[in-house]
This record gives C-alpha cells, sequence and structure tokens, in this order.
C-alpha cells in the first residue's frame, strides 16, 4: 500500500526535484497564477516525497512560487513515498500537458520518463525494449514513437544550439538532423551561424548531416 498523507508545510522546505526539465518562468503567465492564488488560494495541493530530512517537490514547482510571491506561510502538500523511477515518471506526467513547452523542456522530459521506465523493466524484470517504451510514452502524450525519439534526439544538441530550436530561429526537422552532428561540428556551426546570420534550412540540415557521417 502506498503511503501518502496531505500536509500543510511552508514552501522553503520543499526542494526542486533534481534535474527538473521544465522551467518556471516568471511570465504573464504566472502573474496570472499568483492572482488566482491571491484570489482563491491553492485548490489543488502540491505532490512531494520524502527526502532526507525534508520533501522533494515533484509537482507544483509553479505553485510554489506563486505561493513564495505571496509570502504564504505553508501550502498544501501531498506526501507520499515514491522511487526515483516513480516520482520521474509522476514529474513528467503531470506537467507534460502544460501549454507552451519549449522543445527543449519536452526533450528531456521524454528522455527521463524513457530511461526511468527502462529502469523500472529492469528491477522487475520484465525488461521493456526501446520500441515498446516509446510507444507508451506516445501514446499518453497523444504523439506517435517517432514524433518521441525525435524530441530525445534535440538532448544531443549543445547548449546554444538547443536555445536557438526554443527561440524558433531553428525549426524543429532540422534541429532532429543537426543533433547527429559531433559537439566540435555543432560547435563550428554555431561559430558559423553567428557570422553568417543564417541558420540551415531543411534541406541543408540534411547534407551537413551526410558530410558528418562521410
Amino acid at each position: 500500500m502506498v503511503k501518502e498523507f496531505i500536509s500543510q508545510l511552508p514552501p522553503d522546505k520543499l526542494s526542486p526535484f533534481a534535474k527538473h526539465p521544465y522551467q518556471v518562468r516568471e511570465d504573464a503567465a504566472m502573474d496570472e497564477l499568483v492572482e488566482s492564488v491571491r484570489t482563491y488560494g491553492i485548490l489543488s495541493p502540491l505532490l512531494a516525497r520524502p527526502k532526507g530530512e525534508g520533501y522533494e517537490l515533484v509537482s507544483g514547482h509553479r505553485r510554489r512560487l506563486a505561493a513564495q510571491k505571496l509570502g504564504l506561510p505553508t501550502v498544501p502538500v501531498l506526501v507520499r513515498e515514491m522511487t526515483d523511477d516513480e516520482a520521474v515518471i509522476l514529474m513528467v506526467d503531470s506537467n507534460l500537458q502544460r501549454e507552451n513547452l519549449l522543445p527543449s523542456e519536452k526533450a528531456f522530459a521524454y528522455k527521463m520518463k524513457l530511461e526511468a521506465m527502462k529502469h523500472q523493466g529492469k528491477s522487475t524484470s520484465v525488461q521493456l525494449a526501446p520500441k515498446l517504451t516509446t510507444e507508451q510514452i506516445g501514446y499518453e502524450a497523444g504523439i506517435s514513437k517517432d514524433v518521441v525519439k525525435r524530441y530525445i534526439r534535440l538532448t544531443n544538441l549543445v547548449p546554444p544550439l538547443l536555445q536557438m530550436v526554443d527561440d524558433g530561429r531553428i525549426a524543429f526537422s532540422p534541429a532532429v538532423e543537426l543533433s547527429y552532428l559531433t559537439r566540435d561540428e555543432q560547435a563550428e556551426l554555431w561559430d558559423l551561424i553567428g557570422r553568417e546570420d543564417a541558420t540551415p534550412s531543411l534541406s541543408q540540415a540534411l547534407r551537413i548531416k551526410q558530410l558528418s557521417r562521410a
């Protein structure tokens, strides 16, 4: 039986989830959330798990920040005992339905979930093939397994190029092809983009990928 309970905890006692792939942006949506919490309070408890002498936040990072901005002394938290893999999967799933997620956020979220599912399969003596896990992730996210794989490819991009994808300067499909370049090649490409003030199209990205493989 899963051990869980609801408690009122100070926001500062909730540490962010390790390697949390989602950004907590202070934008117009955050301003709206702050006003909602100010008016109605926190309607849905945050989700955390015991970690050391405190608690690790699994879901509710934006609500935690809103509470901190308002100076709330405590927030409602559902505390549940979970393994690392269970926590990763819950953390990813609870955020994937949010609007306006960045490509990098989806990329690292899918990768974390894939690794957690594979690890769960090993620990339960039921080895899950990569194809099956990506199919399940895609099914739950409402996309194909191939799209999941393409998002995960983005995690191979060097940070400056990945940032350009998030900024909309490099389209998704060319970015996937560029992810096959070595890190040195990507660094050279980043330098070239800066000098030419132009980003590669899909056909150009495919050509660069072919040259890299050759």
